[in-house]
């Protein structure tokens, strides 16, 4: 069987800068069976300039003109907030993650203990940033929107040089845009990535619905990233494009389900398929009476279910062949 796939459930800033909202979130993805629950973790006057405008999306979603440090800001947890959702992810046996933006976050989460390190699509350049996350030797998750298959090769190796053990890290496909339309979604590149690199991949999907990333777990898809929300009217970026807790258990469940179908790759009958063997197959059957002595032929014999009598595979093997006994039309030879 597949090793079970790993869900991240991305909360990212969907708390709007609040704890209560966060530990929320946390319930939410631990109750719909999502494997880790993800934040962000920067101080915005690490993260960007003051004069930094936001995306075209940010805009859309927010409706609000303000430089992308107003809205960061608004959308910080404090270092205190980070310890209690550790201890509240820990009670709700569910993994707390959280993506770092800057070197000191990277430091801080390193002391928190995390199990491993995501690296956002932002940071596939950031030399400094990937040279100190690699030097941890941690799992790490690596999101590859915007990226070429050179961007992802130079970050690749130089987390390995940091000290990273390349099967510690998996490459997620993405694409970067809030929704992701379908055609811009190349599923397939994600393929593309594990023959061209040799490690595990995954998928991080920003498209509405849940179709595209369950279709990645079918593909090979090892981590599965995706955003949610306690409501998608909510104000701030990404609540838009994120999926609400019912749809975040579909998605799940999706997941589950197209593990257990995938199989072992072994084709042979199950064992629910056995019984249905009888019924479904056919036998040699007398087309006419046939009399002790007769010629079996084509014009006397004919195959009909059930498949309790002779295989019709064996049809040139007895054509020929002298009947040992009379049979009455319909009869199993």
């Amino acid at each position: 069987m597949r090793h079970s796939v790993f869900i991240i459930a991305e909360a990212g800033v969907n708390h709007n800068g609040s704890l209560e909202l966060a530990k929320q979130l946390v319930d939410v993805a631990a109750k719909c069976g999502a494997d880790a629950v993800k934040f962000q973790t920067f101080k915005a006057e690490n993260l960007v300039t003051k004069s930094a405008q936001q995306a075209d999306y940010q805009i859309a979603n927010t409706g609000k003109q303000e430089s992308q440090f107003a809205m960061l800001k608004r959308l910080e947890l404090s270092e205190a907030d980070h310890h209690e959702l550790v201890g509240y992810c820990q009670q709700k046996q569910i993994e707390f993650m959280s993506t770092p933006f800057d070197l000191p976050s990277i430091q801080f989460l390193n002391s928190l203990g995390v199990k491993r390190f995501k690296i956002p699509s932002g940071e596939i350049t950031n030399y400094p940033y990937l040279k100190m996350v690699g030097a941890y030797n941690k799992q790490i998750v690596l999101s590859t929107g915007m990226a070429t298959l050179a961007d992802i090769e130079a970050a690749l190796s130089l987390l390995i040089e940091s000290g990273t053990d390349k099967d510690k890290i998996t490459l997620l496909h993405a694409t970067t845009d809030y929704p992701t339309q379908m055609q811009d979604v190349n599923l397939t590149a994600m393929q593309t990535i594990a023959q061209a690199f040799k490690v595990k991949v995954g998928y991080s999907d920003h498209t509405p619905g849940i179709e595209v990333p369950t279709a990645a777990v079918a593909l090979g898809a090892s981590i599965i990233e995706k955003h949610f929300t306690l409501d998608k009217n909510l104000p701030g970026p990404d609540h838009k494009a994120s999926l609400e807790p019912q749809e975040l258990q579909a998605m799940v469940k999706a997941i589950r389900n197209i593990e257990i179908a995938l199989g072992d790759a072994i084709k042979r009958p199950s064992a629910n398929e056995q019984k249905n063997r009888q019924v479904a197959r056919k036998s040699l059957v007398a087309l006419t009476d046939i009399k002790k002595g007769d010629l079996f032929s084509e014009h006397n014999l004919t195959v009909k279910r059930p498949g309790l009598g002779i295989s019709p595979m064996r049809w040139n093997e007895i054509i020929g062949q002298v009947a040992q006994k009379d049979y009455q039309a319909d009869d199993l030879i």
